[in-house]
């Protein structure tokens, strides 16, 4: 009875003992004050007294059991290599292990040797103790963190630089882990952070020049054109000789804008691909680390949403650290107030994560903690979080007032030395460093800044280039820059993937769904017509990309099937469960990797996932399709500072394509409109400004100038050479695509083999080639519209015989706007009433984008064909949407 009370009281410790931890380095949490205040219980917290975590004291065990010697189970390393101990020195072991600077949450986590991994690096007599070299190094660190924070505190006192005073220690923990990671055969680590301490990360981890730190501090002219962005935004990549272990090791600082983690899936998908092309199948090579604010933490959905990509075999990494600089406050909200848990990283143990918490006032216990997790995340490739108590010394910013709001708390923060201090007088008490090995150190750093900083007075032109934190070295200069290569193929090739994409696999072998075979059936008797639809333009756009060795991702919920089933690139066995046959996969013996795969339902976490991912390189699509385009909305944050303007922000390019499924079919509020007027808004056009029609490289200047590209096509070769042209551009821009729906399937949407052949091209916008434009002189409306609304018109005015009166002109590429094109049209039918067409309602869709830019053009007022003005982007009433899209037709045909 006594010696299972024992095992159940060791038990408790590994499990609850983080509740009484002193991770705290103002003594104001403890974990379990929290929990037991949320009871209503009395607040005790004497130790072991605590019954919160070990009740078998004070009850089963007490003061006339504590001299009496108890066997050890296996599943502890508290004897060393005693295998008993008398239960007052295995109490005071488990105090010292899991109640003092380091708390550890991982009894929850499934896997048995993980359990054993951990105990064995906490629990063995001795584990914590640090060489005196390790020592003196770990006060070096803190001497270059903490005067690095002064320096720009003395000679920019007015400046915001969200500086890391009191959490100093986080750059003992970062240099911990890249030394220790390069032990472990890491080569690369891909970072992303939070704006607070960045500064000094750069500087004393990501080992960015002094100089070019300071001179951010002053204005500047910027070298090349863009918008740029705050110093403590910025990123950078560096190739580090770590002396330790003699070996290089390259950091890349991620740019990060001030939504704190939308960076986190960013970097995640960044890693990824960077493994991809190393070879890297394991994670051997090439790891992130993803630091956070601890109220982001807890706060913002996209943090699951990254962290439970993890697992996934299409999206893993095979382990990523995560660092919570834990400075116990979000802006100025107490931590009562932000969360509904003891902890800020709680959310991380629902994807089995092991959680260090350690007192960042404690250096050589934030260093082992440090180790721990670059060990346990090497050793099983998994995520680990680890979350660095600590305090800022000043407000939310250097010109914030945080007695305003935490007045107890600042109060306590006052009195607090720094931990250089600190930490100064424990190793001078323990006789490893003296006053003048301190001060030695201080002044050859003082002196070393004082340098850079006249140097940095020289320096006279901004440079944005110098913080690219992902290079594509060699790209731009391999490329004309007046090019763009062709994007037409060969009949050989057309024949080539046209067949194997209507070929089954052999029945014996495999067994496809009915209804495969049908569709198969049907795509060959087009082959033979020479007629490809939607599914068939998407085929030959990506299968010859591959046989060119370009690399293909494409991500989204329902891309393997298509969400309205018409791609069906990954067919499913009907009889064993698990077994696909990929059909892209075998077209050429030698070709690239088409990474096809259907994600988890999360639109934020996988977008950012693969912009992070299309940063990598230069030759590789990267596609993201949402469900259905409304969805988008989701992951509106990575639009709005990824997507839209990373490069005039970083001058970070992207070829990212990004396909929201768009068309006003009666399905409702939710599957109708992936709101292409958000996409155009953002534009960086002047509607004033008209480009010079006559230059002979408008439309790639146009390219090369907007920030991305807007598209709604109407016909399989258009999309089969918009997506040739993102890799054939001696540059890369996203591409927001609105996809058909209907249109997938319609016989609108088709197209003749030969508008795939060499000499043809993307088209911007498209005439009519009907009776109307054979007697131009008799068309009495010219209609310009975008999108599935075409099939509407053609139908419509095949009906009503009306293709000789109305003339239409389908605009493809809505941003940047064919000027040229649109005005060749409105001079052909120059007697024309002139109309812009959409199904949208009418303060939505293309309309206010286009109506500017066509009336500053013809130099006229032009109308518009539209449902009315809705706050909703469609009707969910059957009746409602019949007569939308009746009125619609009557305004079509009016003349």
């Amino acid at each position: 009875m006594l010696h299972l009370a024992v095992q159940n009281l060791i038990r408790s410790y590994q499990a609850r003992g983080h509740l009484l931890a002193k991770t705290d380095p103002l003594g104001l949490t403890f974990a379990a004050r929290w929990l037991l205040k949320a009871h209503s219980a009395p607040v005790d917290l004497k130790g072991v007294n605590c019954k919160l975590v070990a009740r078998e004291l004070g009850t089963i065990l007490g003061d006339e059991h504590m001299d009496m010697t108890f066997e050890l189970p296996h599943r502890t390393f508290i004897g060393g290599k005693e295998e008993s101990l008398t239960l007052r020195e295995i109490i005071s072991r488990l105090e010292k292990v899991y109640c003092q600077s380091i708390g550890v949450e991982y009894m929850h986590l499934y896997d048995p040797d993980s359990l054993q991994f951990i105990r064995e690096r906490l629990e063995v007599p001795g584990c914590f103790e640090k060489t005196v070299e390790e020592k003196r190094l770990i006060m070096r660190r803190l001497t270059k963190a903490v005067f690095l924070e002064k320096y720009f505190a003395t000679k920019w006192p007015a400046e915001k630089r969200f500086g890391l005073e009191g959490g100093e220690s986080m750059i003992v923990m970062l240099e911990e882990i890249v030394d220790s990671s390069t032990r472990l055969g890491v080569e690369s680590i891909v970072m992303a952070m939070q704006h607070r301490g960045r500064l000094n990360m750069l500087v004393n981890v990501c080992r960015k020049q002094l100089t070019d730190i300071f001179a951010q501090f002053k204005p500047m002219e910027p070298k090349e054109p863009g918008s740029g962005d705050i110093k403590y935004h910025l990123g950078t990549y560096i190739h580090r000789f770590i002396r330790k272990t003699n070996r290089y090791i390259k950091v890349s600082m991620s740019c990060n804008p001030s939504h704190l983690e939308v960076v986190s899936p960013v970097v995640v998908g960044k890693t990824r691909a960077e493994q991809f092309f190393k070879g890297d199948n394991n994670g051997d090579k090439v790891m992130a680390i993803i630091m956070h604010g601890d109220a982001a933490f807890a706060g913002q959905g996209v943090v699951y949403e990254t962290m439970h990509l993890g697992e996934l075999p299409a999206f893993t990494t095979h382990g990523a650290i995560h660092i919570v600089c834990n400075n116990q406050i979000g802006y100025t909200t107490d931590p009562r107030f932000a969360r509904s848990s003891p902890y800020c990283c709680d959310v991380a143990k629902c994807v089995n994560a092991p959680v260090l918490h350690v007192n960042g006032d404690d250096p050589e216990a934030v260093a082992h903690v440090a180790r721990l997790a670059i060990e346990y995340r090497c050793h099983f490739k998994k995520d680990v979080v680890l979350d660095l108590t600590c305090y800022r010394r000043f407000g939310h910013s250097e010109e914030d007032e945080p007695m305003f709001t935490q007045p107890f708390m600042y109060k306590k923060i006052r009195s607090m030395k720094t931990i250089d201090q600190i930490y100064g007088e424990r190793l001078k008490a323990e006789g490893v460093v003296n006053d003048s090995d301190i001060k030695g150190w201080e002044k050859e750093y003082m002196d070393t800044l004082n340098k850079h900083f006249e140097l940095a007075k020289k320096v006279t032109k901004l440079s944005i280039m110098d913080w690219i934190d992902t290079p594509w070295t060699g790209f731009f200069e391999a490329r004309d820059p007046k090019k763009i290569e062709e994007t037409g193929i060969s009949e050989a090739t057309i024949s080539t993937i046209s067949k194997h994409f209507c070929k089954p696999p052999e029945p014996w072998a495999f067994e496809v769904h009915k209804g495969i075979n049908r569709i198969l059936l049907n795509r060959e008797k087009m082959v033979k017509e020479g007629i490809a639809d939607w599914a068939m333009g998407e085929t030959l756009a990506y299968g010859s990309l591959l046989r060119d060795k370009i690399h293909i991702r494409f991500t989204g919920e329902d891309v393997e099937r298509g969400t309205m089933a018409h791609r069906h690139h990954v067919y499913h066995h009907q009889g064993v469960d698990g077994a696909t046959h990929r059909v892209l996969d075998t077209l050429y013996p030698d070709q690239a990797a088409y990474s096809l795969h259907n994600s988890s339902l999360s639109e934020f976490g996988i977008l950012g996932f693969e912009t992070g991912y299309s940063y990598s390189s230069p030759n590789l699509l990267t596609i993201w399709e949402a469900q259905y385009g409304d969805f988008a909305d989701t992951a509106q944050p990575i639009f709005d500072t990824f997507i839209c303007n990373g490069e005039s922000k970083w001058v970070c390019q992207s070829g990212l394509v990004v396909q929201l499924p768009h068309g006003i079919d009666g399905a409702g509020p939710e599957h109708s409109s992936a709101r292409v007027e958000r996409y155009l808004q953002q534009a960086d056009d002047d509607e004033d400004l008209i480009p010079d029609l006559d230059e002979k490289d408008m439309a790639l200047k146009q390219l090369r100038a907007a920030n991305w590209i807007v598209c709604n096509v109407t016909s399989p070769a258009n999309y089969f050479h918009l997506i040739r042209r993102q890799i054939a551009l001696p540059f890369r821009k996203p591409v927001i695509l609105m996809t058909p729906k209907v249109g997938l399937k319609h016989p609108f949407y088709r197209s003749p083999f030969k508008d795939f052949l060499p000499g043809t091209s993307f088209r911007r916008a498209i005439g009519d080639t009907g009776p109307a434009s054979k007697r131009p002189k008799e068309v009495k409306k010219l209609i310009f519209c975008s999108g599935k609304v075409a099939i509407t018109i053609d139908d419509l005015l095949k009906e009503k015989k009306l293709q000789d009166k109305i003339a239409v002109c389908r605009i493809e590429q809505l941003y940047p706007f064919p000027y040229d094109l649109v005005l060749k049209e409105f001079c052909k039918y120059d007697s024309a009433k002139v109309f812009y067409c959409q199904e949208e309602h009418k303060n939505q869709g293309p309309w206010l984008f286009v109506k500017v830019r066509l009336e500053n053009l013809f130099g006229k007022k032009i109308g518009c064909i539209s449902r009315p003005a809705s706050s909703a982007s469609a009707t969910g009433i059957k009746w409602i949407h019949a007569k939308e899209l009746t009125d619609l037709k009557n305004k079509i045909i009016e003349l």
